[in-house]
Order: structure tokens, then sequence, then C-alpha cells
């Protein structure tokens, strides 16, 4: 038994949750998976894998088993990448999860100047506005804005995203033009709640300007929980909603919507990018980050953090 391709084998359907999965991402037969990973579980005498004709669990052994063995192929892929000299490209498999809007605007637009310099690297891109389970999911890494909760995890902060409040004209010549953000609490006037994956709920914007600072809540006849479909929701007059920059600026040039309050001002939306802390952090994620850093500041550069490292979480 090659222990380099079983320890593989059996991380991979950990991860894909299926041997017929694991077998064809490694080009391999579904029976030498099969073979590779009892003759680990045998070499080990330690059950790693509960089999049902439905799916495939991780045994509590298995489980630690396999942070072990994620760290150690991720350091035999850097020990490799080094010997063979800077010339050597990172490369295998990348899994992150990214926001709906960030993910259609800006990152996939700009995914071929990564494979331009990084061809050997796969990348599985979740698109969601949800919270991922980074360790459950075996996700390496993940884009989110907002103020990160989870103190677990390490982050790099890679923006600042600017914000603006904006309606489309048919809701403003419907219902008028507000002049102050108090207009949108006790008024006919609507908001489009977006419901943020922690708390299920629509948060209440923070807005300021030289005197005062307000929180606006609003009332919503619509609350999504994906950041496209609050954007269409406004272009489609069915609310004022608050988005950042790099979301707005092409409908606001074509007429798609207006900005209101303009005299006040929003406070800037962190965007981090988060991994777990006990996972080796391979040559593969680390230069995908920095490459989701160096997109983000031609957007939203950082405004006080110029080198673009946050704190550890």
């Amino acid at each position: 038994m090659d222990r380099f391709d079983a320890m593989q084998a059996f991380a991979r359907v950990v991860e894909a949750g299926s041997f017929t999965k694991a077998a064809q991402t490694l080009h391999m037969s579904k029976t030498t998976v099969t073979h590779l990973v009892q003759q680990l579980e045998a070499r080990l005498r330690v059950k790693l894998l509960n089999r049902t004709t439905r799916k495939v669990n991780v045994t509590v052994d298995g489980a630690a088993y396999y942070e072990r063995v994620i760290r150690l192929l991720a350091d035999m892929e850097d020990a490799e990448t080094s010997l063979s000299g800077a010339s050597v490209q990172p490369k295998g498999r990348l899994r992150v999860d990214v926001p709906s809007p960030l993910a259609k605007l800006i990152l996939v637009p700009a995914l071929p100047g990564f494979y331009a310099r990084y061809p050997d690297i796969q990348i599985e891109m979740g698109v969601s506005d949800r919270i991922v389970d980074i360790i459950d999911e075996n996700v390496d890494c993940v884009v989110r804005g907002g103020e990160l909760r989870d103190q677990s995890l390490m982050a790099r902060r890679v923006a600042d995203l600017q914000l603006g409040v904006f309606a489309a004209p048919g809701y403003l010549a419907r219902v008028g033009t507000p002049v102050d953000p108090r207009e949108l609490e006790n008024s006919d006037h609507r908001v489009v709640g977006f419901l943020w994956a922690r708390t299920g709920k629509p948060l209440p914007y923070s807005l300021s300007n030289h005197n005062e600072r307000l929180e606006i809540r609003g009332r919503h006849a619509l609350a999504v929980d994906d950041g496209n479909a609050y954007l269409a929701a406004g272009l489609a007059g069915l609310g004022v909603i608050w988005l950042p920059k790099y979301m707005s600026d092409a409908h606001q040039v074509r007429g798609e919507l207006v900005p209101l309050f303009e005299d006040w001002r929003l406070d800037p939306m962190p965007l981090y990018v988060a991994y777990p802390p006990n996972r080796h952090l391979s040559r593969k994620v680390r230069v995908f980050i920095d490459w989701v850093a160096e997109v983000m500041a031609r957007h939203a550069p950082l405004i006080d953090r110029p080198d673009a490292l946050a704190a550890t979480r």
C-alpha cells in the first residue's frame, strides 16, 4: 500500500462524502479507492468511515485523523514546491465560498487573470450569502462582508465597502423622494429588507452627519436573503435599498438607481477572507487570498489599514 495514495484517497472520500465522487476526482476506479481506504484502516486498526448504501460518514477517529492528514498533505505539497524552485506553480483543488453579488460582479469576471498566473489551481466556488461552516463543509476559505462574529476563525481584511442609499426612479415617482432618513420609518415609504444569515432578520442601518447619528430600520413589504435578489427588488421599485458602491455604480450611471441622503454617511462595511485556525494555510490558499486583496483594492480599497491585515479573530 502506498500510504500517500491511501491518505489522499481517504481525505477525498471525506470531502466528497462518496467513494464514487472521490474516485472521479482522483481519476481512479471506485474499487481502487475503496481498497486504499480499507488498507489504511487495517494498518491503523481503526474504523475511519461509516458506510451505508446512501452515504459515507466519517467516524470520530476518522475526523481527528482527517485533520492531521490534510495538514500533512499540504506540508508535502509545499515542500515539493519549495524544493522544485520558484517556477513551480501552486496546484490542486481549492474550495471557497463568496457572496453572490461579489462573485457575479467582481471575482468571477477577474478570474481569467488568476488562471493566467495559476493555471493548475482548480477552484470550486460556492456562491451564497449564507453562513458556511468552514470545518464541517471542508471549505478552505470564505469571503464575507461585515464584522466577523466567529472568534475561532482567522481572517484577513481585504476591503472596506463604501455604502449608499438608493431607490429606483419609478419608486420615487410613485411614493415621492425622501429628504431625511427618518421618513423611511414613519411614512408610506418602504425598504427592501435583507435577511442577514447570522440572525435571519433585517438589521438597521447606521447613518450619520455632522450633528447626529441615526439607526434606520424602515418598513418592508419584501425581505430576501440573497444579494442579487435584493438588488433586483430595488431595481423593480419595491423599496429603498442600501448598496455597496460596486453594486450601485453601473445602475446609477444608467439612471436605474437614484442616490438618497447624500449629506449623510454610512459606515463602510469591512470585507474579510476567513479560514480555519487549525488548518495549514497551503500556498494555493495564500495566493488566492492575495489575489482577492489585489482585486478588491481596485474596487474598494482599505480605508484605515493600508496593509490589508486584519487582527486575528
